[in-house]
């Protein structure tokens, strides 16, 4: 049995109100297959749903998906089905849901299939439970089943950013600049060995030690705590020394000369110059 989605809510009720926008070059496109009656057409939507789901940088020729092609441009699949097998294409397995951890997969997945961005970390926790006991297909299967999806999208309409608030769009996100895929592939790297085993090892290599030696040092880094320095109470300190300690007089009027008395000294040798005649 699994889990039912828990229940979040938005961090304020403006979220839930439809947003009076004046058009201008950022306003996305709406690609609708219905209206579309020409191979020109068809692919304009393809490609629009690939650079929504996969991003423009991941759109390969290897990438594309020429059997949910071939069904879309037949009329033997909705245009929500070709977005649902995209999401759970191999695809987008190894190059977004495997570079990341459940929480960013939720937030990117959100954007690409929604429109926008997870509300808070609640609606992020919901929608990880639901990947933990579902899975992938279970989850792509759940936001385009949701009345979300059906409202704003239905069965003929390519998904899109519905508020453009940040600086690009949100399919421009590349999902592998994350910190836990970075932390992952240096674990991969060392294979959880240390900078120590590997110099030691006696088969190490230029690239093995650049990987460990910055894993180490932020490890190293992080143990160091410097103590406090307090300015002010440093300054109040010596400006109290200096007004309380008294100044000695170094003026020469007020010294003694110290006297010189001759002292006898007495030579183990006497002096014979080389040149001297008997």
């Amino acid at each position: 049995m699994s889990i039912p989605l828990l229940e979040y809510a938005p961090k304020s009720q403006n979220q839930r109100v439809e947003g009076y926008e004046v058009a201008n070059e950022d306003t996305p496109t709406i690609y609708r297959l219905d209206p579309a009656t020409s191979d020109q057409d068809i692919d304009s939507i393809i490609w629009a749903a690939y650079r929504q789901i996969f991003s423009e940088h991941l759109i390969l020729a290897s990438y594309k998906q020429t059997a949910l092609e071939s069904q879309l441009r037949n009329r033997a699949i909705t245009l929500r089905d070709f977005i649902r097998g995209l999401g759970k294409s191999e695809v987008y397995r190894t190059q977004v849901a495997d570079t990341n951890s459940n929480y960013r997969l939720v937030d990117i997945t959100l954007k690409r299939f929604l429109g926008r961005a997870a509300y808070n970390q609640d609606e992020e926790i919901a929608w990880s439970i639901v990947i933990a006991t579902k899975g992938l297909h279970g989850f792509i299967d759940a936001l385009l089943e949701s009345d979300e999806y059906l409202d704003n999208f239905g069965d003929d309409v390519v998904p899109y950013q519905r508020r453009r608030f940040g600086s690009r769009p949100f399919n421009l996100a590349n999902p592998r600049y994350g910190t836990d895929w970075r932390d992952t592939q240096n674990l991969r790297g060392l294979a959880g060995r240390s900078y120590y085993s590997i110099r030691t090892s006696g088969q190490l290599t230029t690239a093995d030690i650049r990987r460990a030696i910055p894993a180490n040092f932020f490890i190293m880094a992080g143990s160091i705590i410097t103590n406090e320095c307090n300015y002010q109470r440093s300054l109040a300190t010596a400006q109290s020394y200096v007004s309380s300690g008294g100044i000695p007089d170094t003026s020469r009027d007020h010294q003694e000369q110290p006297t010189v008395k001759p002292v006898a000294v007495s030579l183990p040798y006497r002096y014979i110059p080389g040149n001297a005649k008997n």
